[in-house]
């Protein structure tokens, strides 16, 4: 295979190359470093790159490496994850950076797995947007549109993996920050299950569990991969997710039993859905019921008039807990005027959440959590579009303080299941005329990633979707 084509193949068929010895891991590592140079420019997916360390790490890799990742180049997001030796900047200009001297668990276990780091993937300050665009940095762009938003909060590492630059990359998800990006980039997002995926050494029970780390990729398949290797206990975990009864690689090869999916096309609170997320779902409907499945349409009980305002809580919250923990990490404390305006206005010049008020609000979640998952078979998946809406233009979505109607316009159909702790993943099922992609989510059971990757798998063979975004590295209009 040409140098120059191998980015466009998974992750594992790169890693299955390697151990075959029909390519180095230097030639994919140069092969990496040589796309993010062209390409990076107009995207802006990377932030920070470390290329003299990943041709050392490349070349101790040789042919007969068993690991499921050997050599494969992947992007870690710039935000929590301590990666040794790299700066995490947390998009933020307000505080110094952060070197750590370790790995968080599931970047170790992706090395550990034989993935190579090239470098740091782009997020808006503190993760807190559904649009990755930060002072520090600028905006991340969208390798479909150049026009469009990546989403966010890890569109740096989604525009990475649509553009070629990667074939996978670091993700994490408190209210949509996988899967937003995944849908507004052509990807396969997978959200697992709370308690899959450990966030230690550094943190304990940030949210509650609700947020979790998982990867950005072209197929079901490498997600499926790096779940194995990224999931898993680490001492003093607050949750866990029960072990799969088999490796979810092999759940995506393998062919679903017949499976009652519901199918919903409305969003909770009367929240609009546009017509190409509706039609997706549509799409991906009839495709599921020609496979041979019972679709059936199905509405969750999840219209909760105090919904939002427990989110809106929970959320303020959480992020002044945020900067907290970010000081802590960084060894110094944040300074608020270096913050960006509405982040500063929400988190830092705001009063604080009452312990009192942030518990109620907890409260109120999880017995909305509770409602939501009382009747739910564990054998069943739910449809939905997972964005109501189209990507957003560069710059289109103000910055403003708290959790806006903007926001939710993003997050109404994905934060849900933050709040249930259940697995969901993207998945491209379709373009509109003008080559935007569009996704569709499937919800399963808590600890259920196995059927949603059987699933996913099997509706990916079926659909034949693309998921690399045309090599174009200039500008288009206005940008």
């Amino acid at each position: 295979m040409a140098i120059e084509g191998l980015l466009a193949i998974s992750a594992v068929e790169q890693a299955g190359l390697v151990r075959a010895g029909d390519v180095s891991a230097r030639e994919l590592v140069e092969a990496s470093m040589r796309a993010i140079e062209r390409r990076n420019r107009v995207i802006n997916a990377f932030v920070l790159l470390c290329e003299e360390r990943a041709l050392v790490e490349a070349d101790q890799i040789h042919p007969g490496d068993p690991r499921p990742l050997c050599g494969v180049p992947v992007g870690i997001k710039d935000l929590l994850s301590a990666t040794e030796g790299l700066a995490t900047t947390e998009g933020s200009r307000a505080v110094p950076d952060w070197v750590a001297d370790h790995d968080s668990a599931h970047v170790r276990k992706l090395r550990s797995a034989g993935a190579i780091i090239v470098g740091k993937t782009n997020t808006p300050e503190l993760g807190l947007r559904p649009v990755t665009e930060n002072a520090r940095y600028g905006a991340t762009r969208n390798p479909w549109n150049l026009e469009l938003s990546a989403g966010g909060s890890s569109g740096g590492s989604a525009a990475a993996v649509a553009a070629g630059m990667v074939p996978l990359a670091d993700g994490s998800d408190l209210g949509g920050s996988i899967r937003i990006p995944a849908s507004c980039c052509g990807l396969v997002g997978l959200k697992p299950s709370m308690g899959r995926v450990s966030i230690g050494p550094d943190y304990g029970d940030m949210a509650s569990g609700m947020p979790v780390d998982g990867v950005l990729t072209r197929s079901v398949l490498d997600s499926a991969v790096a779940l194995d290797v990224i999931s898993g206990y680490e001492p003093g975990d607050r949750h866990s997710a029960p072990a799969p009864p088999a490796s979810f690689a092999e759940a995506a090869r393998s062919t679903p039993h017949v499976t009652r999916v519901r199918v919903c096309l409305t969003a909770p609170l009367g929240v609009p859905v546009d017509d190409e997320p509706a039609a997706a779902a549509l799409a991906a409907a009839e495709s599921l019921r020609s496979l041979g499945h019972e679709v059936v349409e199905d509405t969750p009980a999840w219209d909760d008039e105090s919904f939002a305002s427990a989110w809106a809580t929970y959320m303020t919250g959480t992020g002044q807990h945020l900067i907290r923990v970010v000081e802590r990490m960084h060894g110094q404390p944040i300074d608020p005027a270096r913050l960006e305006p509405a982040n500063r206005a929400w988190l830092a010049a705001a009063a604080p959440i009452s312990v009192i008020d942030y518990l109620e609000a907890a409260e109120h979640l999880w017995a909305y959590a509770r409602r939501i998952l009382r009747d739910w078979d564990p054998s069943e998946v739910l449809l939905t579009p997972t964005l109501t809406r189209l990507p957003a233009a560069v710059g289109g979505i103000k910055s403003q303080a708290g959790v806006t109607d903007d926001a939710t316009r993003f997050s109404a159909l994905v934060r849900v299941w933050n709040v249930t702790g259940q697995p969901a993943i993207n998945l491209p099922i379709t373009h509109t005329p003008t080559g935007t992609p569009v996704g569709v989510q499937l919800v399963a059971a808590h600890g259920r990633e196995d059927l949603l990757l059987a699933l996913a798998g099997q509706l990916e063979a079926a659909a034949g979707w693309r998921t690399l975004a045309p090599d174009s590295t200039a500008p288009g209009p206005g940008t």
